[in-house]
């Protein structure tokens, strides 16, 4: 109780666990698409662009990284990171840009379908 360390308040709380399945998959490629990047440089992206609502944490962002590249939607390759460490970073293949065209067009679908759900046209 008495040594516990505060955190810092955000505005509101981050999507911990909450985004729907394919998501952080879309949101890896899209990032992707700026060139390789390590797994830190891709969370800090996803972060900093959702202004922190969203956080990819070490437990999902590894699995998501590994299932994209077992997909062959991405490749890695061993670089060196920003202060001389080896580092894995991650580069979007072909058939990787061709998914985040077509995850991308099935996302923007979802949104305008729960958008209609949420807010109905007034009558």
């Amino acid at each position: 109780m008495g040594n516990r360390k505060q955190v810092p308040a955000r505005k509101g709380h981050p999507l911990e666990g909450e985004m729907l399945q394919g998501t952080l998959d879309l949101l890896i490629l899209q990032t992707l698409i700026l060139g390789p990047a390590h797994g830190h440089t891709i969370a800090y992206i996803i972060e900093h662009r959702s202004e922190e609502v969203l956080q990819v944490e070490h437990g999902s962002r590894y699995p998501a990284l590994h299932r994209l590249e077992d997909r062959r939607w991405i490749a890695s390759f061993w670089g060196t990171s920003e202060n001389n460490r080896k580092a894995r970073y991650y580069r979007l293949t072909a058939a990787g840009r061709k998914q985040l065209v077509e995850h991308t067009s099935r996302w923007d679908r979802l949104v305008r379908a729960v958008n209609r759900v949420l807010r109905p046209a007034e009558e």
